[in-house]
């Protein structure tokens, strides 16, 4: 482990390479699963307030998912998550580009309706957190629906932490990113 500020990054997040390739799992991350992507307690609010912007991106299956259940749920451990269609496996905010899922949050973020990109889980995928109260543990979550970006980043030489820069600032900030990038360097 590396330690961090106020964190402990796996070795597999900076030994391991990943760069997501859509073309070929497209985006099966966000249809596959025991539970909707994990939340933290300060993303359910936003979540409520976004929720008619993000609507018109969304399919009809998963408006009336969140019409039911609401915008955040917890799941079968009591966590929260993001509620998925008929209860299990596709978030409700999926929808589709192409025969690609994608995040109807994200696209709304992308065309400037909403000012929040999507739930940090994930947009740090394939990094897990598990939260302690004096610390977090980043661990890479192997998922063999992953597989074609695992290839895709052994033959690009993207290490986990390299492809995830972007959401790894945003979650801790740019003095930790640099302090892992510092720490590598030693």
């Amino acid at each position: 482990m590396i330690e961090v500020q106020h964190t402990l990054v796996h070795e597999d997040v900076v030994s391991e390479n990943f760069v997501c390739n859509l073309d070929k799992c497209k985006g099966a991350c966000c249809v596959e699963g025991d539970s909707g992507a994990p939340l933290e307690k300060s993303e359910l609010r936003v979540l409520e307030e976004i929720y008619p912007l993000v609507k018109p991106y969304m399919t009809k299956k998963g408006i009336e998912t969140v019409e039911e259940a609401g915008t955040w749920v917890k799941d079968f451990e009591g966590d929260y998550t993001t509620p998925c269609v008929d209860g299990h496996k596709e978030c409700a905010y999926v929808t589709w580009v192409h025969g690609i899922s994608k995040c109807a949050i994200e696209i709304a973020y992308e065309e400037g309706k909403v000012g929040w990109k999507k739930p940090i889980s994930c947009h740090l995928y394939p990094i897990r957190i598990t939260a302690y109260p004096e610390f977090d543990v980043l661990h890479y979550d192997r998922w063999n629906i992953c597989s074609p970006a695992c290839s895709f980043g052994n033959s690009l030489k993207v290490p986990v932490y390299k492809f995830l820069k972007e959401p790894l600032i945003r979650k801790y900030g740019q003095d930790w990113y640099k302090e892992l990038e510092d720490h590598l360097a030693d």
